[in-house]
């Protein structure tokens, strides 16, 4: 009954979006009403609300659609979706205030000489605003209204002409920022917790072991990421587009033909040009930028875009007239000024400590007032003329409420779905294909695009995404991020505004084009760039590097970037460094070589014995790469049998757990029936069966296990094993290999430091005879203070407490504070004597051994990684790995 409640739900949804019901109404109003009948026919017939649910009760999933209604607007943490109305802002007001029909005009004088080039020009405009607006409806029918009169003029034909301008309006949907990647960010954040349990659970049944390494673990994606790695595959869809349209140019003239510039090339055009192309490119550079340097968060710079929109539609709202740039001037002066003052001084207004501070703080303050008013100047043109602010806003909400609601509606949906067992009836479909992951993902990409004919982007982001997510993540054969799953469906949704019957770029186009233009020479016009969006997908799809690439290496990259110790870099670290150390190796061993013939007799004993130490650690770093080698060789000349072997059984395991599960829900559910009449006998009868059926599967599944598979389990376990001891072996030995030249490094580097508090010492060992006892006390405790920023002063400042301690319980024990003190200045006399004679001989010396190996033996002991090896390491992490062999 369960599968009759399911396909009611899906078809009532159906019939709801096919009769033309409004999308927020319909995805949840199908969920209850499908629940409320259930749960009515389980009473009635069975005598238990629940009797056709999966699992759960009615009230425990309507209670989920609200729990995951206040997911959405009171979790702290979720705030991915506030970006979605300041980027809708920016965009309507960009469109509003006729910048984008400026770009349309002058890129088709500058492209039009080149065979195809109005067509190419309608392609570099549509990327353009697609990184500035990313509204669909608006780009279409400004394009369509400029641009397609001016092709059809000059005699290009009507398909290339129309799929051109309908291709072009959708490249706001993949190249950032754009909506439709806000809204997987979304999805798939909470798709990723769900696939990392699923990966912890098979990792456990597995190996048996609780917890997973780390380095497994199922890679999370944000807005931020998915703009990120959204950037090179929109480019190469832009590439695509405009390539196709210049081929066919060349080989078809007549299709679309050159068009030259009346005049010619001149400086009016090129002024006109710049004035044009100039602003969107800034705006596109700050909003983009920002998120790509890690200066600001998405919503922070959807707010930036925001702004700055308002500012250019304030001058161009009054374009022509007097003082029209004052407002725009003004702004740009105030964030050069911004920036500016931020490099002189500290604007941290708690640290005003200085007359210098201070007047930093009140410039900043002048500049900052200098942009509000820019702000609020251009903001009250755009509300003055022609009321654009106020229509700007009445869209913004508008569109805003639409995604929310539908977002709301999709949580409801979700949770009737779970309800009847569809998850796991699709989970169960797609883990039981044949062809591993890459048949469930080509599956899931063809339902994907199929629903695209018929469904807008939000309800298949927002219903198909939550289901089949987790399962594609969770595959540890394919270890996919969830950003290049989230680009791949957003390239694959971006269709859905092309494919017929519904269409939307078709639907805005056809209201536009005049009535010589057939609808079918629309729709023949835009089957080529379909072809060449899908060609984009299989391009992406073989090179997830394009998409991974950039996410990995900000994040490396960055001021919050992972230390080079993290387990989960340490795979492309080892890498990098294997590589190294077969390309330079007789030049490390150089280098180990001349360190040993440092003097090393002015160094205290202990330190000269540690790095005695660490140099042969160094030396043992070549043969324990060896052993890696030899266990990698081993491993790789295993494989080859092993692995049919293991996906077989995990496949049968797999098979066997979920026989184990039903029969633990059917057990469940005995337990809960209540009553010795009819019907309760009934349903302790129904449910016995199943317990016996699902039993006896579980037993003859558990007979297909190969008998060979134990033996041959256990001699890829020592594999396995070998390879993790010999990398543990060799992480253990950098480590203390490069420990002590880190530590004798800091101490010479903190002789100077040490040496100018030398005047500080011996004022305190002149306090102790004539100055009070709580000025003493405080002169100490600033010195010990001071010391405690030098490295290896801990034996010095230990007396220096005694003698403040003491000084403290008796003012006037003073021969107890001046022996402790003496012995204080002792000690420190050794080390600055010690310390500067090891600058003079070993220092160099030190220093050149110490750049010879910080990026090979050294590596890991480094706070973050050198650019160079953090440029390695993220193109090797761009590439999915498979990790299935460790489960």
């Amino acid at each position: 009954m369960e599968l009759f409640f399911l396909a009611m739900l899906v078809m009532l949804m159906a019939f709801a979006l096919g009769s033309g019901y409004p999308v927020a109404f319909a995805l949840p109003g199908s969920a209850i009403l499908t629940i409320g009948v259930a749960a009515t026919a389980g009473y009635v017939f069975a005598g238990d609300p629940a009797a056709y649910f999966a699992h759960g009760s009615p009230s425990q999933w309507i209670s989920a659609g609200v729990t995951n209604f206040r997911g959405v607007y009171w979790e702290v943490e979720r705030d991915t979706l506030i970006a979605i109305p300041l980027f809708v802002f920016m965009g309507i007001m960009l469109q509003r205030s006729k910048i984008a029909e400026d770009l349309l005009v002058t890129m088709a004088q500058l492209f039009g000489p080149i065979p195809g080039g109005l067509g190419i020009s309608v392609v570099f405009v549509g990327a353009l605003l697609a990184a500035t607006t990313g509204i669909l409806g608006a780009t279409v029918v400004a394009m369509g209204l400029i641009s397609l009169p001016v092709m059809m003029r000059n005699n290009y034909s009507h398909p290339l002409a129309t799929g051109t301008i309908a291709a072009s309006g959708t490249l706001g949907q993949i190249i950032p920022p754009s909506i439709v990647l806000i809204i997987l960010a979304d999805q798939l954040a909470s798709a990723v917790d769900q696939a990392d349990t699923g990966r912890k659970a098979l990792y456990k049944a597995a190996t048996g072991e609780v917890t997973m390494p780390s380095e497994f673990a199922v890679t999370s994606t944000s807005a931020g990421d998915m703009f990120l790695g959204a950037f090179i595959p929109g480019l190469v869809l832009v590439g695509l587009y405009m390539l196709f349209i210049l081929v066919l140019a060349l080989l078809r003239p007549k299709l679309a033909p050159a068009v030259p510039i009346e005049g010619g090339y001149n400086r009016q055009l090129l002024v006109r040009a710049s004035v044009s192309l100039v602003p969107p490119l800034v705006l596109i550079f700050i909003v983009l930028g920002s998120i790509i340097a890690g200066v600001a968060t998405v919503n922070q710079a959807g707010a930036i875009g925001a702004a700055g929109a308002m500012i250019m539609a304030g001058y161009r709202l009054k374009e022509g007239q007097p003082r029209a740039f004052w407002p725009a001037l003004l702004a740009l002066g105030s964030v050069v000024a911004i920036f500016v003052l931020g490099s002189m001084f500290s604007m941290n207004i708690k640290n005003i400590r200085s007359s210098y501070d201070a007047l930093g703080i009140g410039l900043g303050l002048v500049a900052l007032s200098g942009l509000v008013i820019a702000l609020l100047w251009s903001g009250l043109r755009t509300l003055r003329i022609d009321r654009t602010l106020h229509g700007v806003m009445i869209e913004t909400a508008k569109t805003t409420s639409l995604v929310f609601i539908i977002l709301l509606g999709a949580a409801m949906l979700t949770a009737a779905f779970r309800a009847f067992g569809g998850e796991e009836l699709v989970k169960e479909f797609l883990t039981g294909l044949p062809g591993g992951f890459w048949a469930q993902f080509i599956i899931v990409m063809a339902v994907i695009f199929l629903l695209g004919f018929f469904l807008d982007f939000i309800e298949i982001a927002v219903v198909v995404v939550p289901i089949v997510s987790p399962i594609l993540l969770a595959d540890p054969a394919a270890n996919i991020t969830a950003v290049w799953l989230g680009v791949m469906i957003g390239l694959n949704i971006q269709t859905s505004f092309l494919t017929p019957p519904f269409g939307f770029a078709l639907f805005y186009l056809r209201g536009v084009a005049p009535s010589s233009v057939l609808t079918t020479s629309i729709y023949k016009g835009v089957v080529p760039f379909i072809m060449l969006q899908l060609l984009a997908l299989g391009i992406v799809g073989y090179l997830p590097s394009l998409v991974n690439y950039l996410p990995t290496r900000l994040s490396l990259l960055g001021e919050q970037s992972p230390p080079p110790i993290n387990p989960k870099l340490q795979t492309c670290i080892e890498e990098t460094v294997f590589a190294r150390f077969q390309n330079e190796g007789d030049r490390i061993r150089g280098a180990i070589g001349q360190a040993r013939k440092l003097d090393m007799l002015v160094v205290p004993e202990k330190l000269a014995s540690s790095f005695s130490e660490s140099l042969d650690k160094a030396e043992d770093t070549f043969k324990l790469l060896q052993d890696i080698k030899t266990t990698e060789n081993d491993m790789q000349a295993a494989i080859p049998g092993y692995a049919p072997l293991h996906a077989q059984v995990r496949e049968i395991e797999r098979d066997i757990r979920r026989a184990e599960e039903d029969m633990k829900a059917s057990e469940t559910s005995l337990r809960r029936v209540r009553g010795d009449d009819e019907k309760a006998q009934q349903a302790r009868a129904r449910y016995e069966a199943r317990i016996a059926r699902d039993k006896a599967e579980a037993e003859r599944l558990k007979a297909l296990i190969p008998a060979q598979w134990k033996e041959k389990h256990e001699e890829f376990k020592k594999l396995l094993g070998a390879d993790k001891r010999a990398r543990l072996a060799y992480r253990r030995n950098v480590d203390q290999a490069y420990k002590p030249v880190a530590e004798l490094r800091g101490l010479l580097a903190g002789a100077e430091q040490l040496l100018a508090l030398k005047p500080a010492l011996d004022n305190v060992v002149s306090m102790v005879d004539g100055s009070e006892a709580a000025e003493t006390v405080d002169a100490i405790k600033s010195l010990i203070s001071d010391l405690g920023a030098v490295d290896g002063t801990s034996d010095l400042t230990k007396p220096l407490r005694d003698a403040s301690r003491a000084l403290e319980k008796n003012p006037d024990d003073r021969p107890e504070v001046k022996r402790l003190l003496d012995e204080a200045v002792g000690i420190f006399n050794k080390k600055v004597d010690w310390r500067q004679k090891a600058v003079e001989s070993i220092g160099p010396g030190l220093k050149a051994y110490d750049e010879a190996i910080y990026d090979t033996i050294g590596l890991r002991s480094q706070r973050r990684l050198p650019d160079d090896t953090a440029l390695s390491v993220a193109a090797c992490m761009s590439h999915h790995t498979d990790v299935s062999l460790s489960f």
